[in-house]
């Protein structure tokens, strides 16, 4: 194992919600349905199932191994006494063993209806797990979500970043596949052109459908073996064919009778059968991306109008190199490239998606909401068009006080103080005469806006590093060792080229080398600043 400490679960105590499962950065904490005979053989301990799972018997298992100890999931649970409590690794070593029987001879039952409700969907297996993010990590919770909702028909083009190293560290993937063999199809591009790669893989897959549906087609104008009962199914796809779950409904109903007909346009289809159901197309990377380098190509894709799915997770910095700024570093924050704080506001990436009009749009965070996560990932693969969903993301980066144990807090202090909103704009509530911009989030508290700020190190540091900016020349100056006399030590930072270059006659003056004429001489150019050109 990796961790020193690792969750033990207080089953007299737990409430059924799933909500540790539903935020585990790694999924090594899951919920468990059996019948009272596999429970019995299991030789542990369960607890009657509620609801519509009080047929079952239901148990939290963890995976010892697998655990980063970052105790996400004590920090969420809601029960009055924690169901969840933090136990030294070698007291629970007893539970790796049940998790490989679990997992082995009972898995994961479908009883109830995942897209119903965050409760439900935690009884489906995740299709991301075990990943080499950060303990405690902000990103991965909303990647292992959409695994579970759409993982079994899931493609994924992934940007360089720490979603790309966390996916695609050889020799192993945190993406893995069912007990039918489905999962999802990963693959990693870089930063300037991943949103262009995955519209690609996007078309790539439509153009395989367009001949599925032209020998239909064909079939059903033409073909004397094909039943009347089959065509009219293949007329079903056809019509569906734009939804991932009503073409996977039609695509079972459809194989089946396909195999008895025999026909050569049924052959042909069936050669191409698994593009039947409409896959799931995700387009994922960091702000880093998403904001900066590939910002030209999201912008692109967004434009195209194609059934893409973008998930940017926002952590507000480069952070797998190193945290250096990016567009989505807010005003104030330290990072590399910002050592003084940035200087100017945060780019706005929504606002700007929105002005398109066709494009679904939506902030989610999942330790503020995770009901607007579910219902907003849900609407963002059902909307017949590009869809944007901005995840804010803590990070390591930010000095979180009280660390990374903390994430899930962070996400919902940080709506609540108004540092970050959750809304969605989805076009066709304007079809239906409504708004189709929704504030999810309640009006914020501002008086903890400070406070917010003051538990992480990205900005409490500004408070040391800070210095006045000098704007007039009313302080004395001084003189260095080389001669140069000089203002303030703040000024000298600006590139003296620009008085080069004016000495050299390259066009027009630069506003700096003006800023600088007025603040500080220089002696071997003192000749060239006594009057500069109108």
């Amino acid at each position: 194992g990796i961790a020193v400490n690792v969750p033990e679960w207080k089953i007299e105590n737990c409430i059924q919600c799933n909500q540790c499962a539903y935020v585990c950065p790694h999924a090594v904490i899951r919920p468990f349905l059996a019948t009272e005979a596999e429970a019995a053989a299991s030789g542990v301990e369960w607890k009657q199932g509620l609801g519509e799972t009080k047929e079952y018997k239901f148990r939290i298992q963890i995976s010892p191994l697998d655990c980063t100890g970052c105790s996400n999931c004590v920090d969420v649970c809601p029960a009055k006494e924690k169901a969840l409590v933090m136990r030294p690794l070698e007291e629970q070593m007893p539970q790796q063993k049940n998790w490989d029987y679990i997992t082995k001879h009972i898995g994961y039952k479908q009883v109830v209806d995942k897209t119903k409700s965050v409760k439900n969907l935690q009884f489906a297996q995740p299709l991301f797990e075990f990943s080499g993010a950060c303990a405690g990590c902000g990103e991965t919770p909303y990647i292992k979500a959409i695994s579970q909702l759409f993982g079994d028909k899931m493609m994924v083009a992934n940007a360089t970043g720490c979603t790309s190293i966390y996916s695609g560290s050889a020799p192993s993937t945190p993406y893995c596949t069912n007990d039918k063999g489905q999962g999802p199809a990963w693959a990693n591009s870089l930063f300037e052109d991943n949103a262009e790669f995955g519209l690609g893989m996007h078309l790539g897959v439509e153009k395989l459908r367009d001949r599925i549906q032209n020998t239909m087609e064909q079939a059903i104008a033409n073909c004397t073996k094909c039943s009347d009962e089959l065509k009219g199914v293949m007329q079903e796809w056809i019509a569906s064919r734009g939804s991932s779950a009503k073409s996977a409904e039609v695509s079972a109903r459809l194989v089946p009778m396909m195999e008895a007909c025999g026909c050569d346009y049924c052959k042909d289809i069936l050669e191409m059968k698994d593009w039947l159901v409409k896959k799931s197309q995700w387009i994922i990377g960091g702000d880093g991306w998403g904001y900066d380098i590939g910002f030209g190509g999201v912008d692109h894709v967004l434009a195209s109008g194609q059934d893409v799915n973008i998930l940017v997770v926002d952590t507000e910095v480069y952070s797998n190199t190193g945290g250096q700024s990016s567009k989505s570093t807010p005003v104030g924050a330290v990072a590399k490239f910002a050592s003084a704080g940035k200087r100017i506001r945060k780019k706005d990436l929504g606002a700007i998606a929105m002005t398109y009009g066709y494009v679904y749009v939506a902030q989610v965070s999942i330790g503020a909401s995770q009901m607007q996560l579910f219902n907003v990932l849900k609407e963002a693969e059902a909307y017949p068009g590009p869809s944007l969903v901005i995840a804010y993301a803590p990070c390591i980066n930010h000095g979180i006080k009280g660390g990374m144990t903390r994430t899930q807090t962070v996400g919902k202090e940080a709506v609540a103080c108004g540092y970050w909103h959750l809304w969605h704009y989805n076009p066709q509530l304007e079809e239906q005469g409504k708004n189709p911009f929704v504030m999810d989030s309640k009006e914020p508290d501002w008086s903890k806006f400070r406070d917010f700020l003051m538990k992480e190190v990205r900005y409490t540091s500004l408070k040391s590093r800070s210095r006045p900016r000098p704007t007039s020349c009313s302080q004395p100056p001084r003189r260095t060792p080389n001669g140069v006399t000089t203002a303030t030590s703040a000024l000298r930072r600006w590139n003296t080229n620009y008085i080069i270059r004016y000495a050299e006659g390259r066009g027009i003056v630069p506003r700096p080398f003006l800023y600088i004429r007025k603040c500080f001489v220089m002696k071997n150019a003192r000749s060239f600043l006594k009057s500069p050109p109108e």
